[in-house]
């Protein structure tokens, strides 16, 4: 697992920009999702097409996460990264230049619905009351009813798992601060392949567009009687 410690510089332009280190102090477990993105087959299993053998290691986490939200009222959402006929003609441009030559087609196939691939890894905790949505992009909303039924539960906070912090996560974060979330991004619940793109996005995203922290240092949720929270000794 990437093991981080947020820079100095970091924390003094956090401090600079917005007067304290944390800027969402209370969550609201009733308006708080945790989104777990694209922890799926594909990315997660020895051979796959687009393995990060890193995000293996978060698992542990992310399920540990998300026993917590569900006990204090929070909403768990699995995001599916998926691959439809439709979306290899509307994403012609990344899909025909980008994931092209002999890993193109198995990336093709890895994520088509009801391929191995596709399936969410099966050390994942995934209960049937949790929100499941497919996208055809890097972002988990642009593509998909995401936000309207996050809207629907009057969801304000995301706290952010997954893969990978320099693809789908950081598109998901612009994308959710752009629609006015609160978003926390659980710097030891992501991972990238890549430790150095990893590492700097974590000290970047701080300052800038989310509350990047760890799963013991998450806030307690501001409902006391229903405070399950999400610090190392309560899990």
């Amino acid at each position: 697992m990437h093991k981080i410690a947020i820079p100095s510089y970091a924390i003094e332009r956090a401090l600079a920009r917005r007067g304290r280190l944390h800027p969402f102090e209370d969550l609201d477990p009733a308006r708080t999702a945790l989104v777990v993105v694209d922890l799926q087959n594909g990315f997660m299993v020895p051979g796959q097409p687009a393995e990060i053998a890193q995000a293996r290691e978060i698992v542990p986490a992310v399920n540990r996460l998300a026993r917590a939200t569900r006990a204090a009222g929070g909403t768990v959402v699995s995001i599916q990264n998926t691959i439809t006929p439709e979306s290899e003609q509307s994403w012609s441009v990344w899909l025909g230049n980008f994931a092209d030559d002999a890993w193109g087609p198995r990336m093709r196939q890895a994520f088509t619905p009801g391929d191995f691939g596709h399936e969410l890894y099966p050390d994942l905790n995934v209960l049937p009351g949790d929100l499941t949505v497919r996208k055809t992009r890097f972002s988990a909303f642009s593509t998909t009813e995401l936000h309207r039924r996050l809207r629907e539960r009057r969801i304000e906070t995301l706290i952010l798992a997954g893969v990978s912090t320099s693809g789908v996560v950081l598109s998901t974060v612009r994308d959710a601060l752009d629609r006015d979330y609160e978003v926390c991004v659980l710097a030891d619940a992501v991972a990238d392949g890549d430790p150095q793109t990893h590492r700097f996005l974590i000290e970047q995203l701080f300052p800038r567009s989310a509350n990047t922290i760890y799963t013991g240092d998450l806030p307690r949720y501001s409902d006391a009687s229903r405070a399950a929270t999400v610090h190392d000794g309560a899990l």
